[in-house]
């Protein structure tokens, strides 16, 4: 028998938890371990413990807020994903998966069905890395690949530690970093692109999430007066940079599979004037693709790129890569549970890998991982403009339900 969520409830959910930290233009604004964010962790938590779910939190700020098995021996089986949004973002951006993970608990609690292993509601702290960088910290620290140390001292822009924002907000708790181990986790999430919208299908199951590799880069010229010095005898740092980027784009204009990205997303004159060559330009490159391989080949056409401007121009490049993020494969079982759960419902859906990275990234390298998207609306997302129809929603919110379901109650995957 096939338990049905209840679309409305949900669709409340998200709605009541939009009011937390609500913008003018229909937005939210729940930075990290502000008070908003924590209002928003403290209404969940109501919510959980009214329908008898356990809460813990790590000493990273994660929630584990657990629904008991029939054998709590088990690992448990988790969803999950972030409250915290954009200073403008939207209101369905990961907080679409956590209520989405409520809105099954709930429905198992209406139904009275205890599955096998328990599940594991989370919420992982800092996702977007708006305020501390960088993006996933907390889900990162879970999985072992930052230093708890590390974590708890990164600062915001005003100074305050990731620590110092726990104590604040009270959501720094004992539970060991690491714990619980689980056996599987599934993450729900606007598509926050264009494609399932475009191609009018409901769910999108997520097989993995492109490389991506982000670079610092100074390109240091010359000033010079802008009407005596001939195009010939300048070292302008800003046409260097401007050559780069066009070479740059081009050539991932020209892959017509759309699986190169490339993207400058900063770009600082220092100390700019009119009528002055710029001397200094700084910038961010942010390098995408789906194969490991290919994004190595788009690195070293980045370098080849700047040691042209760098002869053409006679400028100095200073490229440090800052961020390095390897394409990421999920679990085969749970993007089949995924891919059945949707057959089984009749919603078009289609195989796609993610152009964002998520908690799931992390998640991934300590337990077998997958996630399923839904359409937002013209693929907006980080903005107040961010919608899904609550049919997706409840949709999105089905399909995790039956797969969660499915694996709850089998005791065969990593007991």
């Amino acid at each position: 028998m096939q338990i049905a969520i209840d679309g409305q409830r949900l669709w409340s959910s998200l709605m009541a938890m939009a009011e937390i930290g609500a913008t003018p233009n229909g937005g939210s604004n729940r930075l990290a371990l502000t008070q908003e964010d924590a209002a928003g962790r403290h209404l969940l938590i109501e919510w959980c413990e009214e329908i008898g779910c356990q809460v813990r939190v790590d000493g990273v700020g994660n929630l584990f807020i657990r629904r008991p098995g029939k054998r709590n021996d088990l690992k448990p089986v988790a969803t999950g994903s972030h409250l915290d949004t954009q200073p403008k973002g939207g209101r369905f951006d990961g907080v679409l998966g956590v209520l989405a993970g409520l809105e099954v608990l709930r429905t198992l609690h209406d139904h009275n069905v205890v599955t096998e292993r328990p599940l594991e509601l989370i919420v992982w702290t800092n996702e977007e890395g708006s305020r501390f960088a960088p993006a996933m910290v907390a889900s990162g620290t879970y999985a072992g690949v930052f230093a708890v140390e590390e974590t708890l001292a990164r600062q915001d822009a005003n100074g305050v530690t990731f620590g110092q924002a726990l104590e604040e907000t009270g959501f720094k708790g004992n539970l060991p970093i690491g714990e619980p181990q689980l056996a599987s986790f599934f993450e729900l999430h606007i598509e926050q692109g264009p494609v399932l919208e475009e191609e009018e299908l409901a769910i999108g199951i997520v097989t993995g999430v492109q490389g991506m590799r982000w670079f610092d880069l100074t390109i240091q010229g010359s000033a010079a007066h802008a009407g005596t010095t001939p195009m010939s005898y300048r070292h302008d740092a800003l046409a260097a940079a401007a050559r780069l980027i066009d070479r740059l784009y081009t050539h991932a204009a020209y892959d017509t599979s759309g699986d190169t990205k490339v993207t400058f997303g900063c770009l600082e004159i220092d100390t700019p004037s009119r009528n002055v060559i710029p001397a200094k330009v700084s910038l961010t490159v942010d390098l995408r693709h789906v194969v490991e391989a290919q994004l190595d080949t788009l690195e070293e056409r980045l370098h080849s790129e700047l040691a042209d401007i760098t002869n053409t121009f006679g400028v100095a490049v200073d490229l440090e890569r800052t961020w390095a993020s390897p394409v990421v494969e999920f679990d085969k079982q749970c993007v089949a549970a995924l891919e059945k759960a949707a057959k089984c419902q009749d919603i078009p859906y289609r195989r796609m890998m993610s152009g964002a990275g998520h908690d799931a990234v992390y998640v991934s390298r300590v337990a077998p991982t997958a996630m399923l998207f839904i359409p937002c609306r013209d693929g907006i997302s980080h903005n107040e403009a961010e919608y899904s129809t609550p049919e997706h929603c409840a949709l999105g919110a089905q399909t995790l339900c039956d797969a969660l379901i499915a694996n709850a109650n089998s005791l065969e995957v990593n007991a």
